[in-house]
């Protein structure tokens, strides 16, 4: 079976992208390893999407999501920001686009090789392990399936491009070019009245912790890093947990946690940070950090129960199923964007992205992270076209950028506009 495109990759960029092809009426095929979409917004629990700007473009798809998950009980609008997302209904919403699409999904499967030719990759080999209880002799003999698809287009949208990694293309990363990853979590059984009065009174510094009620539900936020680029009001808090021995020092690096709607017990953490083992592309690295997390977001539960009202009755009722990774492999493009591109605002002649969200990278070391604003910036689609193939593309972190503008870049926002401006592009060619 030939397809006009094969999305590799179902996260923010892959959806994207998919939902949008078929929409323009091609045929398409979606193929994820997990057995759900969604990638950081469902496995990893990154929540809320946050704006990228005014003057966005390529936003179909996203306004497709946010009207999807409104119908569905599971997004809210809270501080101007309609990226307030429930990640398990998002798993639904996003299965409710690609039928409403067309597209083919591909659930628990496995790229395991790529059939390539000069510049085009030709097709890609798939495996899917066999559920089964049969006792069929095919079956108890070969472990896996396979079979050959092909492609008369590719997207990459697996994070760490592994379709390029597969076909050896040249790739832009160098060492010690790592981010810390965080395993992000959530607790239920919180009593979101009585700790939001208490924050709101606590902690009046309104750039930090907010608070509203909307539609019946109490939607708030709060943070903490041992950063000292403010004053932080739950500083004491975490001072006397790592002097009581319910922290250590290690954990109050990096601390934020707010609402999820349609779940009106519960509050998701953009933490633990591990400021160790980032290497996200080595197995040794990321077992570490997983086993280091996981300590770490017990220890968190404890201290939230000592220290906030209204965690008395909380519980972990969620750990990611994927680490929050930042950076890692980034592709060789036909044009490599830079620092001086995105502060100057250089303008392209086919802009995928627009965007103002700020210089995001993050460090192991304490006051070395880099949050910084410039005026708004353009990504060429060129960005996410492969140099060394010439109809193999990418869409989301993995894209042909240097290591700090990646860093603006790498937003869920910015990927969903990606995934939708390539799948413009391919329709295009396909007919031409």
């Amino acid at each position: 079976m030939i397809y006009d495109l094969v999305v590799v990759g179902g996260g923010t960029a892959g959806c994207a992208a998919a939902y949008t092809a078929g929409k323009l009426g091609l045929k398409t095929l979606l193929i994820e390893r997990k057995i759900h979409l969604g990638g950081t917004i469902t496995s990893g629990l990154v929540i809320p999407v946050m704006k990228s700007g005014n003057n966005q473009i390529n936003t179909s798809f996203r306004e497709a999501l946010t009207t999807e998950l409104k119908r569905l009980g599971g997004q809210t609008t809270f501080q101007n920001n309609s990226g307030w997302f429930n990640p398990e209904l998002a798993k639904i919403a996003l299965d409710n686009l690609m039928k409403e699409a067309n597209v083919e999904v591909f659930f628990d499967t496995h790229i395991i090789d790529v059939k390539h030719e000069d510049r085009l990759i030709k097709k890609i080999k798939i495996s899917k392990e066999i559920l089964s209880v049969s006792n069929d002799p095919l079956e108890m003999e070969q472990k896996k399936l396979s079979v050959s698809i092909g492609a008369k287009y590719v997207i990459d949208a697996t994070g760490n491009c592994e379709i390029g990694k597969i076909c050896d293309c040249r790739f832009l990363e160098k060492d010690k070019e790592f981010q810390p990853v965080t395993l992000r979590f959530m607790m239920g059984g919180v009593d979101l009245k009585t700790f939001s009065d208490w924050i709101i009174e606590y902690d009046k510094d309104r750039n930090v912790t907010t608070c509203e009620v909307i539609d019946g539900e109490i939607h708030m936020s709060t943070a903490y890093t041992w950063d000292k680029d403010r004053k932080w009001a739950l500083e004491p808090l975490f001072a006397d947990a790592v002097k009581k021995k319910i922290l250590k020092r290690y954990d109050t690096n990096y601390f934020q946690l707010f609402t999820v709607p349609g779940m009106p017990d519960t509050v998701a953490f953009n933490c633990p940070r591990i400021i160790d083992y980032n290497n996200s592309l080595e197995v040794k690295s990321i077992s570490k950090a997983l086993l280091l997390a996981r300590q770490n977001i017990y220890r968190y539960l404890n201290f939230c129960r000592e220290y906030f009202p209204g965690f008395k009755q909380a519980y972990i009722s969620n750990i990611a199923d994927m680490l929050g990774v930042r950076v890692s492999r980034r592709i060789r493009g036909k044009y490599i964007y830079t620092l001086d591109d995105l502060k100057s605002g250089k303008k392209f002649e086919h802009p995928v992205v627009i965007s103002d969200y700020p210089v995001d990278v993050h460090s192991n070391k304490k006051n070395s992270s880099t949050l910084k604003t410039y005026s708004e910036y353009q990504l060429p689609l060129e960005c996410l076209m492969s140099d060394d193939y010439d109809n193999l593309f990418v869409a989301g972190r993995c894209l042909s950028a240097d290591y700090m503008s990646q860093g603006a870049l790498r937003v869920q926002s910015s990927c969903f506009s990606m995934g939708e401006g390539v799948a413009k592009h391919i329709r295009s060619l396909i007919q031409a």
